[in-house]
């Protein structure tokens, strides 16, 4: 009986007392987890908006419409490449993290979970993961990569594309994904046991379905991309793939005898 009290809505009090409807349907609806949640995405995304949108107002006064849509891009773009040039890593780290923890919340999201029930650990493990291990790891990976397509003399025509995409999902992939998942492991203090086991449950999977995105996506990346917005073009097309590894992450099957953590 207590639990159908706490779900009944008045429905009388819309008229009577707006009020008090209004403070029966907060009730009912939005435990305080949910109000948590709610408000730390808010926050993360105006905080990563107030970062994006960077045009002063006084400057886009008297702009129409559409020279705002064609310019305050534009600066943008030109104060996020001064930033890109200045700090590189940082700046790096500070969008993977962004993009892991979207990623990891609509991972959430895709597997059921309310906005009550969205686990903020977790989110806050896949943020620390794009922050120190795929922001400074993959500045790193262009890097070496770009010099070692000039060392074998690749091009940017199709064979050379193709070699350039080869090696990254033979070298990059595998060792991202196993990265990913240790640093995942070593957040919940798992035993390296099981964080070894953890590592050879996913990766062929991890490779297959890699293969049904990546290849596609780095032929844009290899073929047109220069190398210093390699990452942000790859970031962008990390939204899907992060969703796809926090969800294989999560999925820890009973027989390891890990837990997994919801």
């Amino acid at each position: 009986m207590a639990i159908e009290d706490a779900s009944f809505i008045d429905e009388r009090l819309r008229e009577e007392d707006p009020i008090e409807f209004i403070s029966q349907e907060v009730n009912t609806r939005m435990d305080m987890n949910a109000i948590i949640n709610t408000a730390v995405i808010v926050l993360v995304a105006l905080a990563v908006l107030n970062q994006v949108v960077t045009i002063n107002s006084t400057i886009v006064r008297g702009w129409s419409l559409e020279e705002m849509a064609l310019r305050i891009p534009v600066d943008n773009w030109n104060s996020y490449s001064a930033v890109l040039a200045s700090s590189p890593i940082e700046t790096k780290a500070i969008t993977s993290a962004t993009v892991y923890t979207i990623g990891d919340f609509i991972a959430q999201r895709t597997e059921g979970k309310e906005m009550g029930e969205l686990d903020r650990p977790r989110l806050g493990r896949s943020l620390i993961a794009g922050l120190i291990g795929h922001g400074p790891m993959s500045h790193i990976w262009y890097g070496v990569s770009e010099n070692l397509f000039n060392f074998l003399h690749l091009s940017t025509d199709i064979l050379g594309t193709g070699a350039k995409v080869a090696i990254d999902q033979t070298l990059w992939g595998p060792l991202w994904n196993n990265t990913y998942i240790f640093l995942l492991g070593i957040m919940k203090m798992n035993s390296l046991g099981s964080i070894w086991g953890e590592m050879k449950r996913t990766t062929v999977p991890l490779i297959v379905s890699g293969l049904k995105l990546w290849p596609l996506a780095h032929c844009v990346t290899y073929g047109l991309i220069p190398v210093e917005n390699r990452l942000l073009w790859v970031d962008l097309v990390e939204i899907i793939w992060v969703t796809i590894l926090a969800t294989a992450a999560a999925a820890v099957p009973e027989e390891n005898g890990a837990k997994d953590e919801e």
